[in-house]
């Protein structure tokens, strides 16, 4: 006789075998004590979570000939046909497989006649959501008023692709994810019958990974005994599966928090070494920053034995909540970004170089609260801040309380003067400026500041301006610029806002430079400290909170 796998070999033979569906098996058990069996049924439900077993179980139960308590005998010729395969009433159909009007148009035929032993023809139609439109509509009229001796179980995983008159004519039942404790009785139960020997941490990284399905656990499990030795322990299902040792994703982890590069680096490398697949790797990293969320919350985790649990109490008092799901999201991010590269390794280390990089995360932080204040400033639950006119504009710049972003060229800027000549003159009028950059800069300067755009403003500060030619001006720091305010001033939006204030100052079309000292200052003013500058020379009510 040939090998037969555990999940067949183990499949539930009556109703009592079957593992976390108690709230199903028991419906139907009464049901077929009463002898008030329904003509169609529908098993919904995750894989691997008995629908088939129960679907033919079911089939047996109502046809044997010895049935005890709503359960099949599995002794009698019926349910021993069944079991084998060589009874013909008892028809099983992969729709997968079989979903073309013909295969349905078939089995209207076949209903009408009636079975050769047992007392019900029975269709059992597994992943009946793959029938085409066709095949749907053809099973309507049948499912509906089929002949007393014939019955329908419908098996799927994904119930919403079923049209809702099929859905209308079935008695539903919802199969759950089974638990982890349910599944590790169960294979307590394989392993003994079978003579292997697990530890129970074992079993519960098995039962873990097969995340709810039973099928998928004595799958694995079949895999952990492959080499020929019926023992089974952590280090060996862990290293059988691709999973990365805990000491391993410890380390990467405390690494990101406490921002050592060298440390993650020489962990990714152990990791890599031994073969372990990346998404894997990720992937467990993740799930380590959710269960120190959990430890945080509940101070307790399954799955981890003492020293494991010692590092995981040690890194939750290190670190924060929000730290902890921000982590959580830039590693899926990262996940996304490996998947989508041929060159997963470079794209992956580089992706834990910059979790290590503090100063990126500063910055990061920064900015996102400096926007925040901005779009505050500008919704208008703060100050109301009044428009004032520019000192040095034109009146044609000065009648918008608002630039425009635009680079029309200096003639279109004059015919628009001299249409507006034809208005009533405003009453906040001033002179012409000279075009010297001495006297307009100043005036964009606090322009930015009072339409609320203050990470311009901010970063801008203790700057002067200069024409280098006909066509560019400079921008001075005689400070520096430091690292934060590089990455905000040199984003091409930003670059294109200063360059429409200044071409709509100077009348043409001009462009900017940046330009720094050739030896920096040894000390450079942070955002924050530029931040926190603007807050006490002005009384707009803001706090830069840590």
């Amino acid at each position: 006789m040939g090998y037969t796998a555990l999940y067949r070999k183990f499949r539930p033979s009556t109703f009592a075998e079957m593992v976390g569906q108690e709230h199903i098996t028991k419906t139907l058990k009464n049901q077929i004590i009463a002898n008030r069996v329904g003509h169609a049924y529908l098993f919904n439900g995750g894989r691997g979570t008995g629908k088939t077993s129960a679907a033919k179980i079911l089939a047996r139960a109502i046809n044997c000939l010895n049935p005890k308590q709503g359960e099949p005998c599995n002794e009698c010729e019926i349910c021993k046909g069944a079991i084998s395969g060589s009874l013909t009433d008892i028809v099983e159909m992969d729709a997968a497989s079989n979903n073309s009007v013909e295969d349905i148009r078939s089995i209207r035929e076949e209903v009408n006649f009636l079975p050769t032993k047992a007392k019900y023809r029975v269709y059992i139609i597994d992943e009946v959501h793959m029938l085409s439109t066709g095949a749907f509509n053809a099973l309507l009229k049948t499912l509906e008023e089929p002949p007393e001796h014939v019955k329908f179980i419908l098996a799927t995983t994904e119930p919403q692709k079923l049209p809702a008159t099929i859905l209308s004519r079935c008695q539903r039942f919802d199969f759950k994810r089974i638990s982890n404790e349910d599944i590790i009785k169960r294979l307590e139960i394989v392993c003994k019958e079978s003579g292997i020997e697990a530890t129970k941490g074992a079993l519960s990284i098995i039962a873990s990974l097969s995340e709810g399905a039973m099928r998928d656990s004595l799958s694995i499990l079949e895999r952990c005994v492959q080499d020929g030795e019926n023992k089974i322990d952590e280090e060996k299902t862990k290293d059988l599966v691709g999973i990365p040792k805990v000491t391993f994703v410890n380390g990467i982890t405390q690494a990101i928090l406490e921002y050592d590069v060298d440390k993650a680096l020489e962990n990714i490398n152990k990791i890599l070494k031994e073969g372990k697949d990346i998404n894997q790797l990720i992937w467990e990293t993740i799930k380590y920053c959710k269960d120190i969320l959990v430890y945080q919350a509940t101070k307790k985790l399954d799955l981890y034995n003492e020293e494991e649990l010692a590092n995981i109490k040690d890194l939750a008092e290190k670190t924060t909540k929000d730290k902890l799901v921000n982590l959580i999201y830039q590693l899926s991010e990262l996940e996304t970004e490996v998947k989508m590269s041929t060159q997963k390794t470079i794209v992956f280390q580089a992706g834990i170089i910059k979790l290590c990089n503090k100063q990126a995360e500063i910055s990061q932080n920064i900015e996102e609260r400096v926007q925040k204040i901005e779009k505050y400033l500008k919704s208008g639950k703060g100050i109301q801040v009044q428009p004032q006119a520019p000192s040095n504009y034109s009146n044609n710049i000065i009648s918008q309380p608002k630039y425009q972003v635009n680079q029309q060229k200096s003639s279109t800027i004059q015919n628009s003067t001299t249409t507006r000549k034809t208005q009533p003159k405003q009453t906040n009028t001033t002179k012409k400026f000279s075009n010297k950059t001495e006297e307009y800069w100043p005036q964009i300067m606090n322009d930015l500041k009072q339409s609320g755009k203050i990470v311009l403003y901010t970063n801008l500060l203790g700057t002067n301006a200069k024409e280098l030619n006909d066509m560019t001006v400079g921008i001075e720091f005689p400070k520096g610029m430091t690292s934060f305010g590089k990455t905000v001033l040199e984003k091409q939006e930003n670059i294109r806002e200063i360059s429409n204030l200044v071409s709509m100052a100077c009348g043409k079309e001009m462009q900017i430079k940046y330009i720094t000292p050739n030896e920096q200052n040894t000390h450079q003013m942070t955002s924050e400290e530029n931040l926190q500058n603007f807050a006490n020379e002005t009384d707009i009510p803001f706090n830069i909170i840590d």
